[in-house]
């Protein structure tokens, strides 16, 4: 359950309605997912956090556009966000992620919960190669 309520017209208010033509025009869709219809409870918010989500995973950069949403499904894990599992991974399937390579992220993702976990269990030391630079 929601600790708000979403604003039944949200496009009433034009900031919010900018935003969201933003988003359509942007992801090519008439689609806007509940994230923004809830953020729109409060338009700065709404506007700061879409800009940052288009100058970060919707603007050209050294990562592929499916790499982005496969690191965005493996911080979405970390941080226990059900939501965002599932938005980020229907976007990465859109971008072409099969099931094998969603099989294969899950397998490092567990991993390296496993082996982060024993390393602080351990208190392993930092090897002096892997601090340069």
């Amino acid at each position: 359950m929601s600790t708000i309520t979403a604003p039944s017209n949200p496009e009433a208010d034009p900031r919010v309605k900018a935003v969201f033509d933003d988003i359509r025009a942007t992801r090519k869709t008439d689609f806007i997912n509940n994230m923004w219809r809830y953020l729109a409870f409060d338009p700065t918010l709404l506007e700061q956090t879409w800009a940052e989500v288009k100058r970060v995973m919707a603007t050209p950069s050294s990562l592929d556009p499916l790499t982005k949403e496969m690191v965005y499904i493996t911080a979405s894990i970390i941080n226990g966000c059900s939501y965002c599992v599932h938005s980020h991974t229907a976007a990465a399937t859109a971008k072409g992620m099969t099931r094998e390579q969603h099989a294969e992220l899950l397998a490092i993702i567990a991993l390296a919960a496993k082996t982060n976990q024993l390393a602080t269990a351990l208190q392993v030391p930092v090897d002096p190669e892997f601090q340069k630079g």
